[in-house]
This record gives structure tokens, sequence and C-alpha cells, in this order.
């Protein structure tokens, strides 16, 4: 099989997990398809994307790695001098002109390319350290923003670069949201290196295990972001009956809600709910990293609720889309 194939028998409607932004021999990365696949296969991943730099996945590479309970999605990380950009779900040997920088304007030519595919366009690692990492675009187009990226040449996974780029997209949030639309947030580990892969990944609930549900999962906010597959996480907002998970909306009707969160894997973590008005609720979690917790508000209160899960060091180990209040 040249390409792999856009569907995979998965486990119907349900929560998988996957990594969108990984590179092999074929850009700069240190590992092959096949060793990456292996790796993504023993972090309990169930999706990678091959995302190369200014290149499509070359033909044969991937296709027979692809399985029933493996799905790999097609994109390139489009390089520009201006900062780096995820075109996810573009079309078999597709390429996304990478010549282009933030004051020429061709940007968006570039955007609506990814879009007639179906595709994502992610703004990569925003605040990442180094010559051209820096994400000069305006994020209006992009549809998604990559709060947290991977290892680096640091020994922590979660670094300054990241710490920002959540920042500015939880400030982003609630005007945004005034405005009528919202980018989601999603985690990748930009593989490079050995042992990187899934360090960390994003947590999509897609209808089914293919590409186009992957996406839409990813594109309405479905998703959360882990550390590892060792950190699980259920977030929802209940009112009068009605309940409403990450990236959904909850009618409140003007009533009361009740935020709830249960952790696992997270040893003497802390849980902390975050709105409009800042960080707003901490719990402490347990020695076995393994409790709850819960939060009240109202809509007029808080136009959204989204969660963050950290270490004692300050390392967040999951952070999740917000849940919308109306």
């Amino acid at each position: 099989m040249s390409f792999p194939s856009a569907r995979a028998a998965g486990r119907g409607a349900t929560w998988y997990r996957g990594d969108c932004h990984v590179h092999s021999v074929h850009s700069d990365g240190e590992l092959t398809p096949e060793e990456l696949a292996l790796q993504a296969r023993a972090a309990r991943l169930d999706f990678i994307a091959t995302t190369e730099h200014n290149s499509a996945a070359a033909p044969g590479a991937w296709g027979h790695l692809a399985a029933d309970d493996f799905l790999v999605l097609l994109g390139e990380e489009v390089t520009t001098k201006t900062g780096h950009w995820l075109a996810l779900g573009i079309n078999p040997g597709e390429v996304v002109d990478w010549n282009h920088q933030v004051r020429d304007g061709l940007v968006d030519m570039c955007l609506e390319q990814v879009h007639r595919a179906g595709g994502l366009c992610v703004a990569a690692h925003p605040h990442a350290p180094y010559a051209s990492g820096v994400f000069m675009f305006p994020f209006l187009g992009f549809d998604v923003v990559e709060v947290w990226n991977g290892l680096w040449a640091s020994d922590r996974p979660w670094n300054a670069d990241n710490e920002a780029a959540l920042a500015e997209w939880g400030r982003s949030l609630a005007a945004d949201l005034q405005a009528g639309s919202w980018r989601p947030a999603m985690g990748n580990s930009d593989t490079h290196l050995d042992g990187q892969i899934g360090i960390p990944h994003t947590v999509v609930f897609a209808e089914e295990l293919s590409t186009d549900a992957v996406l839409a999962g990813i594109r309405a906010g479905r998703s959360w972001i882990a550390e590892s597959a060792d950190v699980d996480v259920s977030f929802t907002a209940h009112a009068d009956g009605r309940v409403a998970g990450v990236g959904q909306r909850l009618a409140t009707h003007g009533g009361h809600v009740g935020v709830r969160a249960t952790v696992r894997g997270v040893p003497a973590g802390a849980v902390s709910f975050h709105t409009d008005r800042g960080k707003v609720h901490r719990a402490s979690l347990p020695g076995d990293g393994a409790g709850a917790a819960q939060w009240d508000t109202t809509a007029e209160q808080s136009a959204f609720v989204r969660m963050e899960v950290r270490y004692p060091s300050g390392h967040v180990a999951a952070l999740t889309n917000p849940i919308i209040l109306d």
C-alpha cells in the first residue's frame, strides 16, 4: 500500500490518543517510520500524523504501518521564516508551500489549500525559543493552537515556551467566545529523537478511528492533552440533568452548574479550574494520583470552564479544552 488508509477499525465512538507532530528520517528525525510506529504503539497511541518539514509523506513509507487499531494521518510541518504550522489531513503526495512569511500575505492561500482538502491548520509551538520558531502570523485563519510541544533539547517535558503559549491561549478564550468562535488547544511531541513520541499527545473524542473523524473532534475542541497514557482525565459540567463534556456547550438556563473532574496518574498533583476570571478553584490529589474535584458556578459568573492538572513541581500533566456555559 503506497499511502495509509484514511480509516481504521478502531473502537467506535470513543476517546482516542494520538500524536500529530512527528518527524522521521525522511526530514530531520532520527527514527524510521517503522520505529516511530512501534514506539507509538508502545506509548498506547491510537494514531499519529506524519509531519515532515516542508514535504509530503514519502510514498510507500507509511502505508504498511497502518492497521485495524492504528491510524496514520497525512500532514506536513510548514516551516517558514516567521513561524511553523501543521497542515493535518492533506491529500496523499500534497505539499503546502513554505515560501511565505508574515509580511507577504501569502499564508492565506496556503491555509485555504489545506481547508479545501478537509484538513486542519495548526499554529505550532508559538513561542519556540529559536530562530523562525516564534509564531508571528495572526491566529486568524488557523484552526487550532499547539499550546504544549515536546521535550526539545531539554529533559523537562514542560518548558517556558509552553507556559507562554498556554497563557496566551487561555487569555484569548473569553474574547474569542464573545466574538463567536474559538481555537481549540492541542499538544504534540514534535518527535525527532528516540523516546519522545507521545510526550505529550492529544486525546480526542471521535465517532470512529478515521482521519475525518479525528480531525472533526480536534476542530470542535472535543479533546484534551496528556503527558502520557498513564494520565487519564474526565471533565464534565452539569445543569438541571443536562451534561456537557470537553469542547461542548451546556445550556444552563441561568441555573446552577456543577463542574466535576476525576484524574488518574498524577501522584500528589493538583487540579485547577480556570474561567474568564482566571484560576477559580484548586484541589489536591492524593499520593496515588487518583482523585476528584468539584466546583459550582453559573453561566453569569463563568463563560467557560477548563481544567489543568499539574505535578507538585508545577509541570503540567494534563489540560483540557473548555466546556462552554450558555
